[in-house]
């Protein structure tokens, strides 16, 4: 039980230090914050029973093999990372792109043992 209380602690942290140290103050931030917050205890669980994990783009991703549940959670929170992505991009001149891809390593840092992860080349693993 401690392990999923880390998560989402770690998961809850992104969410704050996205909306507050990069001055998320663009039209719908607040929803966003909101929408994301509302979705953690699906997405937290979808990644404990290993149907989902992150990929190298910092965007969710079905893992080879597993039941495509709750699509529309999946969906709907990738849709909003990429909005917070191209925020951050903007403010800071790069490409969300490039945001998006190290948010995947500061996730994969922290994430738990036995989350789904995908390195650089594309491959699955498991931390």
């Amino acid at each position: 039980m401690r392990k999923y209380s880390i998560l989402y602690a770690v998961i809850a942290m992104f969410v704050l230090t996205v909306f507050s140290t990069e001055g998320m103050c663009f039209a719908g931030a607040g929803d966003i914050k909101a929408r994301m917050a509302e979705r953690l205890p699906a997405i937290v669980k979808l990644k404990t029973e290993g149907v989902i994990g992150e990929n190298n783009k910092g965007i969710l991703e079905f893992v080879p093999g597993a039941a495509k549940k709750m699509q529309d959670v999946v969906a709907a929170e990738n849709k909003d990372r990429g909005l917070v992505y191209s925020a951050i991009a903007k403010q800071q001149g790069t490409s969300a792109v490039l945001v998006g891809e190290r948010r995947a390593k500061q996730i994969a840092d922290r994430a738990s043992s036995g989350e789904w992860l995908q390195d650089k080349s594309g491959s699955w693993y498991k931390k």
